[in-house]
């Protein structure tokens, strides 16, 4: 068995309505996935299944998030060596010590290019910083500019399928699949 880490993009439904995470678990569970179990209520599934594809659990768990909530979500997959090595590769230890929910990782479907990096730049404010570190996305935000154009940058629409997490998420997760 192998344990993995499943990342929803949004767990919005509509108008007021969101994914519950005992019905994401519940969901899990139909789908035959071991010990499946969530961290905070937003989207984050931690689960031990036969190994297989990254992309074949990730169109397993779309299509039956779409049946049972109604709606199509983009889901990214990590096993759990994977996940851990996202953790430690955190280029800013020290930013993530200080203020970890200022720093976060948008945890891409597909790796972007290192060269990315460089036409990101052009977004972030002075006090802001970004890495990319095996594909995914790693940001300083700023406490002083609370809205960052860099959440635009990062968008699907400009770099395909992703999704963030602040480091706490992050290392809690790391946590749970080191257990």
């Amino acid at each position: 068995m192998q344990t993995y880490v499943a990342l929803l993009y949004s767990i919005v439904l509509g108008e007021g309505r969101r994914v519950v995470m005992s019905d994401l678990k519940a969901m899990a569970e139909g789908l035959g996935l071991n010990n499946p179990r969530t961290l905070v209520a937003t989207g984050n599934l931690v689960f031990e299944a036969q190994e297989t594809e990254l992309a074949a659990l990730e169109q397993r768990l779309e299509a039956a998030f779409a049946k049972t909530f109604g709606r199509h979500v983009d889901i990214i997959v990590r096993c759990a060596d994977g996940w851990l090595r996202l953790a430690a590769g955190n280029p800013f230890p020290a930013e993530s010590a200080e203020a970890a929910d200022q720093v976060a990782v948008r945890v891409m479907r597909a790796p972007v290019p290192a060269e990315t990096a460089a036409a990101l730049e052009a977004y972030a404010v002075k006090d802001e910083r970004l890495r990319i570190v095996g594909g995914d996305i790693w940001i300083v935000f700023s406490r002083e500019t609370p809205s960052s154009r860099l959440l635009a940058a990062v968008s699907h629409r400009r770099l395909g399928v992703g999704t963030s997490r602040n480091w706490n998420t992050v290392r809690r997760l790391a946590k749970m699949v080191a257990e």
